[in-house]
């Protein structure tokens, strides 16, 4: 069957219209310390969150020595929290994932390589978040399993500028 579908079927899914929400928003200055919940954040174009861990040319913390250009801001799915505690049994907060933005009906797996608004934010998704095994040793939770398809995405920032929580998150096409 999956010969049948045409290479341009699976680029049209991710066109056929979407909008989604901004839940939570976070940001921590080094790794390991909790992240710090906000209303509003400041995404500045081809660098990172201010006042973010991953700031490029400021970084601290666990990655600091690996700068990545694609790891500016990274955002989280709300229907992954709710996933964990159906399927799972776990009950994790938006700060303990630690992704920057918690996002509604957003389908993040399918946004790899593609650009969309997050409030008047461009953002260009380049790979899917792969969570840590230090994250259950921060949460105290056994939650590395479960989120290892459904972990996040990182993006670069194109077009800088504040993003707030209820922000609208759609598509750039």
């Amino acid at each position: 069957m999956l010969d049948t579908v045409s290479a341009g079927s699976a680029h049209n899914a991710t066109q056929l219209g979407w909008t989604g929400v901004v839940r939570f928003l976070h940001f921590t200055p080094r790794a390991f310390l909790p992240m710090r919940a906000a209303e509003q954040i400041n995404l500045v174009a081809g660098r990172g969150i201010e006042g973010d861990r991953y700031m490029i040319g400021n970084e601290e913390g666990f990655y600091s020595h690996k700068p990545e250009e694609g790891r500016q801001v990274t955002l989280f799915e709300l229907e992954t929290l709710v996933a964990l505690k159906r399927d799972a049994g776990i009950e994790l907060r938006p700060e303990e994932h630690r992704r920057n933005v918690t996002v509604e009906g957003v389908p993040l797996n399918h946004l790899v390589g593609r650009r969309f608004w997050l409030g008047e934010t461009l953002l260009e998704a380049t790979r899917l978040s792969v969570p840590c095994r230090h994250i259950e040793e921060i949460t105290g939770k056994a939650i590395f399993d479960p989120l290892i398809n459904r972990s996040g995405l990182n993006c670069k920032i194109l077009q800088g500028g504040l993003v707030k929580v209820g922000d609208i998150v759609r598509n750039a096409a």
